[in-house]
């Protein structure tokens, strides 16, 4: 006898092909609604509201764009993929793996995002679009770490090597971090020191709230980017597990049968 939990209705059928099909939810519907609302008026405070700075006039308004991308790049996305690498060599889990190679992509297109907009702001204030800084030349460098991660995750190898290789070189990507960190401290170049220093801060009022509100906005869009990225790596791990099982069932059906 079976029950009605046991028989799947075609409305139940269908509501879950819609769960496996999507990557939204309730939670990534408002996740996302506050993403939006928060950059859109950190936008508006960067580049319309908030005053043109003593030394660097207008110019530092791209400073509210580079200097959260670069913490969400490589701070929160860099960190994420440290933590998945770490987690993948420990426990050899393809959540792991997955969270990694989420946290990486978009690394990598925010670490892209910092060196165009510090490129721009460089131009006005330093006279060039790119010197060979420490701190220039480090993000450069994780930047390319990056690049190869991404380079790794397609390329056509046993899939538990090429998590193993990745979660190498996603590590490597994060021991840069702590040396673009320092590196204004260590080293003598262009770029200025840190901006936030408690004993002698160079922001204050209206300047000082754009850009701490535009460093959570921009976090707050990573990881609304990163749960999104996620799901889609994990419908695509599904489809792949659904499509060699298909593929082995196949094979089977056609081998001759022996009496």
């Amino acid at each position: 006898m079976t029950t009605s939990a046991q028989v799947e209705t075609p409305r139940r059928r269908r509501g879950r092909n819609e769960r496996l099909a999507t990557t939204s939810s309730r939670f990534t519907r408002a996740l996302g609604v506050i993403a939006l609302l928060m950059g859109a008026s950190a936008l508006l405070l960067a580049l319309v509201i908030s005053p043109p700075e003593v030394t660097q006039g207008d110019a530092v308004r791209l400073f509210y764009l580079h200097v959260p991308l670069a913490v969400a790049g490589g701070y929160l996305g860099v960190g994420l993929l440290a933590v998945g690498s770490i987690g993948y060599l420990w426990k050899r889990t393809t959540f792991w793996d997955l969270l990694a190679a989420s946290a990486a992509e978009l690394a990598l297109i925010f670490t892209a995002l910092t060196l165009l907009t510090g490129s721009l702001w460089g131009r006005p204030v330093w006279g060039t679009y790119w010197e060979w800084d420490p701190r220039l030349t480090l993000t450069a460098v994780l930047f390319v770490l990056l690049i190869g991660y991404r380079a790794m995750r397609t390329a056509s190898v046993d899939p538990q090597l090429r998590a193993r290789r990745s979660a190498v070189i996603g590590l490597l990507a994060a021991a840069d971090v702590p040396l673009i960190r320092m590196s204004v401290d260590w080293w003598r170049g262009l770029h200025q020191t840190a901006t936030l220093n408690p004993l002698n801060p160079s922001l204050d009022g209206m300047m000082l709230f754009t850009f701490f509100w535009s460093m959570v906005s921009f976090a707050v869009l990573f990881l609304w980017l990163l749960v999104h990225r996620f799901r889609v790596a994990w419908l695509e791990e599904q489809l792949a597990d659904r499509a060699l099982d298909e593929a082995i069932a196949q094979r089977r059906a056609e081998a001759p049968q022996t009496p």
